[in-house]
């Protein structure tokens, strides 16, 4: 999909810049591939805010991708690509040969008429799953597993892929798009390609509107408050903060690693904070 651009026939529409999504389903979702989806607003099960700059957005109805591709050796047909309100990847219709339904996400280079079938090991073109240590070396893949069965949690946004580069007693060699590398079972699944959509970080939401059409409320900067109600309030003038970024709790934020997890430290090769040798 291509970007789309707007004439100035108003503010909000100048300097507008969305996805083409004119190849894309123009109907309704499968209603039994569906299911009601409430917004939190932010809050907690006792209506505390806890989550700072969410509320309002559109109505929206969630859509049950098959993460986990567990249907094996049986070829399914690409119906139709369609726009997912959830997440920023298209998604695409599937339906097997008894006639069962199915999502999936779309990788780039897939389009409706197209099969595509998962197995220990099959065929490398977009949309395929297999088993990421059956994936020849060098491959682009996403959907990725961490745990055998548990369904893909790597690289799942929009435009994002992840690189087999290696093998290793068992284990599988992965570089992700934010240049960690990592351990993975073999035995894991991966689906071929790159997720669709990679243009979604050019778009250019025009208006404020937008914005809560997607469920974000405004956020106050904290150069902007008093210090009573922000570490970086106050001040004469117009002040840059005088500090590291905090939060208005006065923990790090913007680049502050919050990693805790020493379990799975053994798996990464290679933080995607390292710097890179010039």
């Amino acid at each position: 999909m291509a970007l789309k651009s707007f004439n100035p026939t108003s503010p909000g529409r100048r300097g507008l810049v969305l996805i083409d999504r004119s190849g894309l389903w123009k109907g309704k979702p499968v209603k039994s591939l569906t299911e009601g989806k409430t917004s939190s607003g932010g809050r907690n099960n006792i209506g505390h805010a806890t989550v700072r700059a969410r509320g309002g957005g559109h109505k929206r109805r969630y859509r049950l991708i098959d993460f986990r591709r567990r249907r094996w050796d049986e070829p399914a047909t690409v119906e139709r690509l369609e726009y997912d309100p959830n997440r920023s990847a298209f998604i695409a219709l599937v339906r097997y040969p008894d006639g069962t339904p199915s999502y999936i996400l779309a990788p780039q280079r897939l389009a409706p008429g197209d099969t595509v079938m998962a197995g220990r090991k099959v065929d490398v073109r977009p949309g395929n799953a297999m088993e990421i240590g059956q994936v020849p070396v060098g491959t682009i893949v996403h959907n990725v597993e961490l745990k055998p069965g548990k369904g893909g949690q790597l690289a799942r946004a929009a435009g994002t892929f992840a690189q087999v580069v290696g093998r290793d007693r068992g284990m599988v060699i992965v570089r992700l798009s934010s240049g960690e590398q990592r351990y993975v079972r073999a035995e894991c699944m991966a689906t071929v390609g790159a997720v669709s959509n990679p243009d979604h970080a050019n778009q250019n939401l025009g208006k404020a509107g937008r914005n809560r059409w997607l469920g974000r409320r405004p956020l106050t900067r904290g150069v902007a408050k008093n210090p009573v109600d922000h570490p970086h309030g106050g001040g004469e003038g117009r002040t840059s903060g005088g500090r590291h970024p905090v939060t208005p709790w006065g923990k790090p934020t913007k680049g502050a690693r919050t990693r805790r997890n020493k379990a799975t430290e053994k798996y990464i090769l290679r933080s995607r904070h390292a710097r890179k040798k010039r």
